[in-house]
């Protein structure tokens, strides 16, 4: 990627990119159907966002739209994906193969958007020698090895709160340049190394805490409704 590239990637806010991959799902959509353009004012009434945000948002991206048509859906599904670095496979390792890691292991569409998950690693004996869908799984020992022949760029941690820092700390050590961290736990990190938290305990936080307020306001409504109600 070009230097300039890279700069204009730098200075995007990160709202910008997380909408990004919303517009790009659904001009997919459209270009399933046989659609071959789409202007922002669509674009902004499914994603439920101003159009001007979108043409803002948009602006970051090398494309432009054509007045009173849109953009071309192809050229724009195309510029996105590239943008976003979906067109390029990433090479990862995952750490702590319970539950969730292992659902991680099996979601083969992590590789349709970049993410190439090529091994996992546990610190339990019996899943060493295993796979899940073709992965292997090796003893958390044996990551050093691996990571000299497979080369990962990218860390998805999903090992106990208790182990985010220490397993961190080890394969940061052995070149591990980003980090996809799934605990509850803020790990820290050398200011070289790239860090995505994505703590769904903080995400389910906010979600059960608006709902009791959606909650609350429908038990005052209620109240309030019986109380003017004719004796």
């Amino acid at each position: 990627m070009a230097s300039e590239e890279m700069k204009q990637i730098w200075k995007i806010p990160e709202p910008t990119l997380r909408r990004l991959p919303w517009y790009l799902a659904y001009v997919k959509l459209l270009k399933g159907k046989g659609e071959a353009y789409v202007s922002s004012t669509q674009i902004a009434k499914e994603i439920n966002v101003d159009s001007s945000q979108v043409a803002k948002d948009l602006s970051f991206v090398n494309i432009t739209g054509k007045t009173r048509v849109g953009y071309e859906i192809n050229t724009l599904v195309a510029v996105l994906d590239d943008f976003l670095g979906f067109t390029v496979q990433h090479k990862a390792f995952l750490f702590g193969v319970g539950s969730l890691g292992a659902a991680l292991l099996q979601d083969s569409g992590l590789s349709q958007y970049g993410l190439d998950i090529i091994a996992g690693f546990d610190t339990r004996e019996e899943l060493a020698g295993t796979s899940i869908k073709g992965i292997p799984v090796f003893h958390l020992s044996e990551f050093p090895a691996c990571q000299q022949e497979m080369n990962a760029t990218i860390g998805v941690i999903t090992v106990p709160v208790g182990q985010a820092q220490p397993v961190t700390d080890h394969i940061i050590a052995e070149g591990i340049k980003a980090l996809w961290n799934f605990t509850p736990f803020r790990i820290r990190v050398p200011r070289h190394v790239v860090v995505q938290n994505t703590s769904m305990y903080a995400h389910l936080a906010v979600m059960f805490n608006r709902l009791n307020q959606l909650n609350r306001r429908n038990e005052n409504y209620s109240c309030g409704d019986e109380l003017r109600k004719p004796q």
